[in-house]
């Protein structure tokens, strides 16, 4: 096994101390948001050390990317697209002449971005929108009863394209406390008329939540392993500085009810199966007080757990066996298939 070098991303919305506590660094003040380990060419990985050789000298281009992810305020409101949507995105945007730096770009390659988030610690979030007489009956007890009469009458695809048309002052004295923080932070976001339509779930260590294409979804808090597709492709809707795009956003957005968002993994021998979105990769836990070793494959393997005295991201090649540490905890093995 190699130790990979995750590259570090700070953004606004990071924690200061999360990542720090949980890898035993020293913390910098800094917010840190989110730790990458792949070959994306927007933050590549290393082995052994910062300036070691690159994760592609080894694996060649990955198609599956494994980020820690640390919030202490609300991530944008977001989904994300399907391949053929991506691939069409990125066509255009590059025909357009727009820099894959710059801040108006949605699509910066050609990938659709389905992925998984794992809670390591309890983590807060909207995930996909709940049933429709739940939500109505929310939008009835927040006094919102021209949403409330929207939703019921249209239902949800032309709920959305009424909410960002919307001018009025949104009063929040009986909304839910996780919908007034964000309206503190965001006070006129059009996606706040979106927010009481999603599913609000707090996971526990463990639990998880699947957003394949489409899936609307905003992260509030907590501290989590995300693995997903190679991509970087994001279509905003609000709760955010960075750059909307309503149209694109109504474009991609699935307006289907998701009943059932928070995925409960029962461990069978000590391995936990969780149920990918996409067949590009594959995540299990495993308990290494029950099993301390897992036959290899023919697929690179990306490894979190405590191989020593603080947790590291371990890459077990193709053809390897994955040895772990006898009673040390839990072990995420992330696969690209």
């Amino acid at each position: 096994m190699r130790t990979v070098v995750g590259a570090l991303q700070h953004y606004d919305w990071g924690d200061t101390t999360a990542l720090p506590r949980l890898l035993q660094l020293p913390s910098d003040g800094q917010p840190w948001a989110e730790m990458w380990f792949g070959t994306h060419h927007m933050a590549p990985s290393h082995l052994d050390a910062a300036n070691g050789p690159t994760l592609e000298s080894l694996t060649g281009e990955m198609t599956m990317l494994v980020k820690l992810l640390a919030c202490a305020q609300p991530l944008s409101l977001q989904t994300h697209p399907t391949l053929e949507q991506a691939q069409q995105g990125f066509a255009n945007e590059e025909a357009a002449g727009i820099d894959r730096a710059a801040p108006t770009r949605m699509y910066r390659d050609a990938s659709d971005k389905p992925e998984m988030l794992i809670a390591l610690e309890p983590f807060e979030a909207l995930c996909g929108f709940a049933p429709i007489d739940a939500s109505v009956a929310l939008l009835h007890a927040m006094g919102w009863s021209n949403e409330a009469r929207a939703l019921d009458e249209n239902g949800i695809d032309v709920y959305m394209v009424w909410a960002f048309e919307q001018n009025s002052t949104l009063l929040f004295d009986h909304a839910p406390e996780w919908l007034q923080r964000i309206a503190a932070l965001y006070p006129h976001d059009k996606g706040l008329r979106l927010a009481p339509l999603l599913n609000h779930v707090v996971l526990q260590p463990g639990e998880a939540i699947s957003l394949p294409a489409g899936n609307l979804h905003a992260y509030l808090r907590g501290t989590g392993l995300e693995i997903m597709k190679s991509s970087d492709n994001v279509v905003r809707a609000g709760f955010t500085k960075k750059h909307v795009d309503v149209t694109e956003f109504l474009r991609t957005v699935e307006p289907n009810e998701l009943r059932n968002p928070v995925l409960h993994p029962t461990p069978v021998d000590g391995i936990t199966t969780y149920a990918s979105p996409s067949d590009a990769f594959s995540v299990i836990a495993v308990n290494s007080s029950v099993l301390n070793e897992l036959p290899s494959t023919t697929r690179h393997r990306l490894v979190f757990g405590h191989f020593g005295p603080a947790p590291t991201m371990q890459l077990v090649p193709a053809g390897q066996v994955v040895s772990l540490p006898a009673n040390a905890g839990t072990f995420w093995v992330c696969t690209q298939n």
